[in-house]
């Protein structure tokens, strides 16, 4: 690689907004190019995108990126990607409808089905999660039964780094980190399960090909090159899944500090040199193709904020004061919301219940409670669900997590970062480097190029500072006692939750 060529490109196409960051040997982030994503709900429990938003959001961030940095100095690329998102494409590789998003809540009853005719324990050992709507096997099942004509017509059920792959490369080639979050990878075989694509009547030329992390996929193509304004030849390595690639841009690589994205989702993952699964994670290839990662996610993470400041809020974002006006209203309540607490389950839970009725309540409403109050609620909800599930982890994994890294927009929050440290009795690290899933694909870039000998040592060598948040042992006995509230909440709502969601789903007439 010539020596001008001392810039990678990270590329994070997220759930709300593509992201293309210039990375140098040192990690820093020497420019940056961005694209909004529209998200469309057309009915209830349903989440989709237009898979050509995908690119075209990737082309703009990379023209605006360089805009400022010349395509010349650019040695290699990867991508990070909303992970559990795919669309179809038929044989000439167009989409057949749009793309079904993570948060997507469809496939509750394929779920069910397909857990009795594999057994939920067979999946689970095989795939390293839980039976749950999240992965997007049971969205196929899905499209089988629902979508018939689209099923028949697919020829590849494709990640969104495979789809930018393909756009790029001319080939629809993925990554470990992002075939594992599909639901259907054998975690230790590291290919797509035969007893799983079995049971959906698929064949495994219909899935994307899928390489180790760092595997070089291919390289821009001339009609990429005119598109983007990247050089033509430029190599793109496998990356994949944002969650994982977070964990590596922290440099989340020991057994003893765990990351925790306070973004759309909240998520939290610790590597584990051994596969293990468990119903208080889901297991996942770990970023650097050794080991794996332990995670937590609780899907409703800012999603929820940004929800409740739309719907129950003068202006909702479009105030630009919004969130600096809640914070410090907010900080002013007492721990404990004055007897207001919220189970954070907008949109089900995963880990530890694996329920996918589950459904948010806020209980001990009184005359006194205000907008502060539910913004409060929410966050000391979110924080009580991230701790319970963290100990579960440690007690079931044997770990002794001694600090979490905090990344993603609610790492800017100094309510939320430090009622975490209070809550958890831990240290958290904020990172210098906001975009750690773009900064985990440079890492991978960077090691692609030949920069360093592992994507270890990439990732050691750009991980960025950190800020300690450290707990208050004073405020940590007064979450320790709503901790103990809360253990309990979910199960005095669950078949309530179910009930409903169940009558919700039925339809009623106007």
């Amino acid at each position: 690689m010539a020596a001008s060529r001392d810039l990678v490109i990270g590329i994070d196409s997220s759930t709300q907004s593509t992201k293309a960051i210039a990375w140098t040997r040192e990690g820093e982030a020497l420019a940056e190019g961005r694209a909004p994503l529209a998200l469309s709900n057309p009915q209830l429990y349903h989440f989709e995108q237009d898979s050509e938003d995908w690119w075209r959001a990737c082309v703009i961030a990379l023209e605006d990126l360089l805009s400022k940095v010349k395509a010349e100095r650019i040695a290699a690329l990867a991508i990070s990607n909303q992970r559990e998102t795919f669309v179809p494409l038929d044989e000439a590789g167009q989409a057949l409808r749009p793309g079904i998003l993570w948060l997507d809540e469809r496939a509750r009853q394929e779920v069910d089905d397909l857990s009795a005719e594999l057994g939920a324990e067979t999946i689970h050992r095989i795939t390293g999660r839980f039976p749950d709507i999240t992965p997007c096997v049971y969205s196929y099942l899905w499209l089988k039964r629902h979508e018939p004509e689209v099923f028949a017509r697919t020829a590849c059920f494709t990640d969104v780094q495979s789809f930018l792959v393909q756009r790029l490369c001319g080939a629809l080639k993925t990554g470990w980190i992002s075939a594992d979050p599909m639901g259907l990878f054998d975690l230790v075989e590291k290919r797509w399960a035969p007893e799983i694509l079995a049971a959906l009547e698929l064949r495994e030329e219909q899935m994307p090909t899928a390489f180790a992390p760092g595997t070089l996929l291919g390289e821009v193509n001339d009609e990429a090159a005119t598109a983007t304004g990247l050089q033509p030849g430029t190599p793109v390595f496998a990356a994949g899944g944002d969650g994982q690639l977070a964990g590596l841009g922290t440099n989340c690589t020991a057994p003893t500090r765990a990351y925790i994205n306070l973004g759309t989702a909240v998520v939290s993952g610790v590597w584990s040199p051994t596969y293990a699964f468990d119903r208080a994670w889901r297991t996942e290839i770990a970023a650097q193709g050794e080991g794996y990662i332990l995670e937590n996610c609780l899907r409703s993470g800012a999603f929820l904020i940004n929800w409740f400041v739309d719907r129950f809020t003068p202006q909702g974002r479009s105030n630009p004061n919004v969130f600096s006006d809640l914070e410090e209203a907010a900080e002013a309540i007492p721990r404990g919301c004055e007897g207001l607490m919220a189970l954070p389950y907008w949109s089900g839970v995963m880990d530890p219940h694996w329920d996918t009725a589950a459904r948010g309540c806020l209980i001990g409403f009184g005359g006194g409670h205000g907008p502060a109050h539910v913004y409060r609620a929410l966050l000391e909800g979110m924080t009580l669900d991230q701790v319970m599930r963290t100990r579960l982890m440690e007690k079931n994994a044997k770990l002794d997590i001694t600090e979490y890294l905090a990344i993603g927009g609610g790492a800017a929050s100094p309510l939320w970062r430090q009622m975490l440290a209070d809550a958890s009795g831990k240290t958290v690290q904020i990172s210098d480097t906001v975009e750690a899933s773009a900064l985990g694909a440079g890492m991978i870039a960077g090691y692609g190029a030949g920069w360093y000998g592992s994507i270890v040592e990439a990732a050691e060598a750009m991980a960025g500072k950190t800020t300690a948040v450290e707990p208050n042992e004073d405020h940590r006995r007064d979450y320790e006692e709503l901790l103990e509230i809360y253990s309990g909440l979910y199960d005095a709502t669950a078949a309530t939750s179910r009930k409903l969601v169940a009558f919700a789903s039925r339809g009623t007439a106007a």
